[in-house]
């Protein structure tokens, strides 16, 4: 009877334990209490949220240190957790170690070297970049990932689409607003359009290549096929899908296939699309701008063929199949010779068979007894 007791009063005090442990992990940890702020931040916040905060450099400059709240609150690396210290690395208490860096763009250049950490795939993929090669030639303004992504106010690059353009325009003004008359650009700014290409679509994104190569140059068709050659996304606009097509068959399309297969690295000048349509120019051919716009059209040809008369436009169909609706008088010529042609083929064909048969039968009845 006494062991039951004993028993019993043990199960109670651990039963007891118990709950008093479960409590203390509720009290610790609430099952609907919300995270608190990144406290990290919040105390780096309470001296840089001060707008007035800033730092004479050796050069002369005077660099802000204010930290915007608003801009962390929007950032992707906030939202997610990373805090300060991740990219700051060499400030780990306060007071913090005195800069060694005589100008801003020395610190931006030297802070940046932090992204390899998290982004080793893209980091590299920038060190093979025109814009780094560009900063070893000794341009220190090259781009870096804080010039295009920013440093504390890091958000999504392409929310919305037309912010890729936007970011580019900080370096290449000149050439972005060209971009915005022509009828890619238009439709992006405009229309916030998600079908026509941004900078990054034709350039790259990270590993950005010099487009005045050969090596682009070649490529060049193919790039534009990515989309005109695309024909659920050509039918939804009204164009044709075998312009790339038709391009290849032409004399200039297989003189830069031969280049492109052989000789990459080699310039040539048999045209591609930008020597017709323009780059960042490109118009809708019934833009009076347009440098396919019927009226300009022999202008852009003596380009190359200065010596194209006035009827020269006038035997091109364009990017355009032969058809008796758009050309009759070509579309009979074509069917002829799609006819006679093998025609004549096959007849040289049995004539030469038939010659090797009397050929044969002659040799074999002169050697008969």
């Amino acid at each position: 009877m006494a062991t039951r007791t004993i028993h019993r009063q043990a199960f109670w005090f651990l039963l007891a334990g118990i709950f008093i442990l479960l409590l203390s992990l509720l009290a610790a940890s609430p099952v609907s209490a919300v995270p608190s702020a990144q406290e990290t931040e919040k105390y780096c916040l309470s001296c840089h949220g001060d707008p007035t905060l800033s730092l004479a450099l050796p050069s002369g400059e005077t660099l802000s240190l204010y930290i915007s709240q608003d801009d962390l609150d929007h950032s992707v690396h906030s939202t997610v957790g990373i805090e300060c210290e991740a990219c700051h690395t060499d400030i780990k208490e306060y007071p913090h170690p005195e800069l060694k860096y005589q100008t801003a763009r020395e610190l931006s250049r030297a802070y940046y070297q932090t992204c390899e950490k998290c982004h080793s795939v893209n980091y590299e993929k920038a060190q093979d970049s025109m814009h780094a090669k560009a900063a070893e030639a000794g341009n220190l303004d090259a781009p870096i990932c804080t010039d295009c992504h920013g440093a504390h106010d890091v958000r999504l690059p392409d929310e919305p689409r037309s912010r890729i353009s936007e970011t580019c325009r900080q370096c290449h003004t000149d050439i972005v607003d060209t971009y915005r008359q022509s009828v890619h650009g238009a439709a992006l700014m405009l229309e916030e359009n998600p079908d026509v290409p941004v900078c990054t679509d034709c350039h790259g994104v990270h590993n950005i290549q010099d487009p005045r190569t050969a090596q682009f140059r070649v490529a060049e068709p193919e790039l534009c096929a990515d989309c005109h050659a695309n024909e659920e996304l050509m039918s939804k606009y009204g164009l044709s899908a075998d312009v790339y097509s038709i391009y290849k068959r032409s004399w200039h399309g297989v003189d830069v296939s031969v280049y492109k297969a052989k000789w990459p690295t080699i310039w040539h000048d048999s045209a591609v699309c930008s020597d017709c349509h323009g780059i960042h120019d490109i118009r809708s051919t019934d833009d009076p701008q347009s440098k396919v716009n019927p009226n300009n059209l022999l202008a852009t040809c003596q380009q190359c063929h200065p010596g194209a008369g006035p009827n020269w436009t006038d035997a091109w169909t364009g990017h355009n199949e032969i058809s008796l609706e758009r050309t009759p008088f070509l579309f009979y010529v074509d069917r002829f010779y799609k006819l006679f042609v093998p025609f004549v083929l096959w007849g040289c064909i049995i004539y030469v068979v038939l010659q090797i048969i009397r050929a044969t039968v002659d040799r074999v009845r002169r050697n008969l007894p």
